[in-house]
């Protein structure tokens, strides 16, 4: 390990609107897979911790929600976890969408962080499909923001990633690491399994499952190199649960073996999956299902 006299450290905050590639972006700095990636908006629910030390330096990430209008609880809850997040880092990442115009959201985005006074790095994403480039949001930057510090990059195929961490690793402060050197996340690996069985759900039934189910591990249990996991998958309705059982069972199944071989991967060990669906009404307003996640319930004002 490097001697605490010459360690450095930073941590980071990775902000943007849905979908705009926070969690790809986490994933291929850490090198591993830590944040879930599926095409539904919303996908990553609170803050996820990344962790990765090169050299001398540790870059502590913080992997959030993303930022868009909330309308329901759970939301608002996803939402408050990501303007929170931002007072324990030393810097903010703002990743862009690239593909997309700037629209009332992002200026909205701008001006709060105006008016934190917090300065970001500018990060101009999915570069890699460059015939759909908007080259007017970087002149909108360059026009409306003193100096910024702008990195266009993929996140998905790594352009322009390594250029982002040798600045940060070129701006991190003297300070002894808060991690071990092979520390990849602040998550336990029974949330880890959550995701990865929430990530299986979205992935596997698409548009047809609804946005408002969560995942709990509900036991864990190591024996000759084996993890046995049993979890619950919870839902609002009756027939969101006929829709992730399936005909006979067969769509859970499904479902089960490909979070249980996606676990194996992340864990390096032999799994046992055992799923259970149960259908809470009004689960989206119960503290214990919020705390499991990370967030804090605000009951909303009448």
């Amino acid at each position: 390990m490097t001697s605490s006299e010459r360690q450095k450290s930073i941590s980071v905050c990775i902000i943007g609107k849905p979908n705009a590639g926070k969690s790809s972006l986490l994933n291929k700095i850490i090198g591993h897979k830590i944040s879930i990636v599926t095409p539904k908006v919303q996908t990553t629910r609170s803050m996820i911790t990344g962790i990765v030390t090169i050299k001398d330096t540790q870059l502590i990430l913080f992997d959030t929600p993303g930022i868009f209008e909330p309308s329901r609880q759970l939301e608002r809850a996803m939402v408050r976890c990501a303007w929170s997040s931002l007072h324990g880092a030393d810097l903010v990442l703002l990743i862009i969408d690239n593909l997309a115009v700037f629209d009332q959201r992002m200026f909205e985005i701008f001006e709060k962080l105006r008016s934190l006074n917090i300065k970001p790095i500018f990060l101009l994403n999915k570069i890699d499909v460059k015939e759909k480039q908007k080259s007017q949001n970087e002149d909108y930057l360059k026009e409306h923001f003193d100096n910024p510090e702008i990195f266009k990059i993929s996140a998905l195929s790594g352009t322009g990633v390594q250029e982002l961490i040798d600045h940060l690793c070129m701006i991190a402060s003297p300070s002894p690491w808060l991690y071990e050197q092979d520390d990849i996340t602040t998550q336990p690996m029974r949330f880890l399994a959550s995701e990865i069985t929430r990530e299986q759900l979205f992935l596997t039934l698409r548009e047809e499952l609804p946005y408002n189910l969560t995942v709990q591990t509900e036991s864990w249990n190591e024996d000759n190199n084996t993890i046995t996991i049993r979890q619950i998958i919870v839902v609002s309705r009756e027939n969101y649960k006929i829709m992730i059982l399936g005909k006979n069972g067969a769509k859970i199944k499904e479902i089960g073996t490909l979070a249980r071989l996606e676990m194996e991967k992340s864990f390096e060990t032999k799994v046992h999956l055992f799923l259970f669906v149960k259908v809470r009404e009004l689960w989206e307003n119960m503290p214990e299902f919020y705390n499991y996640m990370g967030l804090k319930l605000t009951k909303d004002k009448k």
